[in-house]
């Protein structure tokens, strides 16, 4: 995999960073995120990591919105009790893709703690906002490498991240 700063880069930089302050890693299972969280270890050997996965509340009011009405009035209602369901089930899932993520760190030599992140606006603001409460001294994220028009449509969440970040961040491309 490639990492976003070279080692010589990241060592100039290691003085500025709280050496007792966690850091943060972004994983969504992807085979990219699974290399950063291989990065993660190697370049910070046995500190403190979260392992951060990022889950969006309120999607059956966003489904909702989308479907058709036979009536032609608008959306149809949302079943709140449907929609907690949806939202509880999200929740589980990131609980459970956290987790094998910081399982995964432990098994690398980091000192891994999961958790799941409700999105109240995007990935990447989540991520940042949560690096800035927790004070981390780096965010870890993959990359996968969008460019042109699909750049554009998706987004991207490693360049949003870096760019709105306090502390350094070590983007891990997908090769």
């Amino acid at each position: 995999a490639r990492v976003g700063l070279a080692r010589r880069s990241y060592l100039a930089t290691l003085p500025r960073m709280n050496a007792a302050a966690p850091i943060l890693i972004a994983y969504d299972g992807s085979d990219t995120a699974r290399r950063a969280v291989h990065e993660a270890a190697e370049f910070f050997g046995s500190r403190q990591a979260l392992v951060v996965t990022v889950w969006e509340p309120g999607l059956a009011y966003g489904i909702s919105a989308m479907t058709a009405d036979p009536t032609g009035l608008g959306p149809e209602p949302v079943d709140t009790a449907a929609a907690r369901e949806v939202d509880d089930a999200s929740q589980a899932h990131a609980d459970r893709v956290a987790e094998e993520g910081a399982e995964l760190a432990k098994s690398l030599g980091l000192q891994a703690e999961a958790l799941s992140v409700a999105d109240e606006g995007n990935v990447a603001d989540a991520i940042v906002e949560l690096a800035r409460k927790r004070g981390v001294a780096a965010v870890v994220v993959g990359s996968r490498g969008l460019s042109g028009l699909r750049a554009r449509l998706e987004g991207s969440t490693s360049n949003a991240v870096a760019k709105h970040a306090s502390c350094p961040v070590l983007l891990v491309h997908d090769d």
